[in-house]
């Protein structure tokens, strides 16, 4: 099999549909399958899920926890069920231009060492969202969730960790790509290893891309293929919520795991 799209959903039962309805309209020239993992949704997904598994004419899998697991324990329960060549995880908010996906699969096909793909994301307002970036430093969540922020020091740090001084219209190697759209090489997750499971929700895909690259993988941006995405940024918020307090957790984590590089 060519490629797994790997969808994780909690609560998102209009964007799902949405998602599956537009990945079947992309019309892909890719032998692949689709799993949905759902985080104990409560607002009938899982009857979504239940009532779609029987209408598709694609190999269709699905896992329904009885508990929230968080992000990087759901696509890992994806990872491991999948048979593709291929594995796409992809958030239900992205909408997938129809070419995009086999843009990706043939540039992986032509450049054997490169582990990770992101697409060029837009925004709703066809503005280009900053999916790839520099590996952040400790500074970095700081200044992104506090008056800090708007320092000249902070927002200088800031731009250059945002890739402000690319015009993302290139392909290139990048430090990290957001997980929201990714395309990954099972061949290199089977050398690597699966998302780190002690990241809930937040700094899974910062981490990933860099174990690919310390074992000598390549993460690479494709500007040619193009994707939107209604990033909403939850854990931005509000300072004190919980969503906030997880990624803070969760970056914590990171920079301990890396000595505060």
């Amino acid at each position: 099999m060519d490629l797994s799209i790997i969808i994780l959903n909690y609560n998102q039962k209009n964007l799902l549909k949405q998602c599956l309805r537009n990945i079947k309209e992309a019309d892909l020239r890719l032998n692949y399958e689709i799993i949905v993992i759902d985080n104990a949704s409560v607002d009938g997904s899982v009857e979504l899920i239940r009532e779609i598994q029987g209408q598709l004419s694609v190999a269709f899998k699905s896992i329904l926890n009885k508990t929230n697991l968080g992000f990087t324990k759901g696509i890992n329960q994806g990872i491991k069920a999948a048979d593709g060549k291929y594995l796409l995880t992809l958030n239900p908010d992205v909408i997938v231009l129809s070419g995009s996906i086999e843009k990706i699969y043939q540039f992986m096909e032509e450049h054997p060492r490169v582990a990770v793909v992101g697409p060029k994301l837009f925004n709703p307002d066809k503005t280009v969202q900053f999916s790839c970036m520099r590996f952040p430093n400790l500074m970095t969540p700081v200044y992104r969730r506090t008056p800090l922020g708007k320092l000249p020091l902070a927002k200088k740090s800031l731009a250059k960790y945002l890739m402000k001084d690319f015009d993302h219209l290139k392909n290139r190697e990048v430090d990290w790509l957001l997980g929201a759209c990714l395309i990954v090489r099972k061949e290199a997750i089977q050398k690597v290893g699966l998302m780190d499971e002690r990241y809930f929700l937040f700094f899974q895909d910062v981490d990933w891309c860099r174990r690919f690259w310390l074992a000598g993988w390549k993460v690479f941006y494709l500007a040619e293929a193009e994707m939107f995405h209604f990033h909403r940024r939850p854990s931005a918020k509000n300072f004190f919520d919980r969503l906030t307090r997880i990624h803070i957790l969760d970056g914590l984590k990171y920079f301990w795991r890396w000595k505060f590089r």
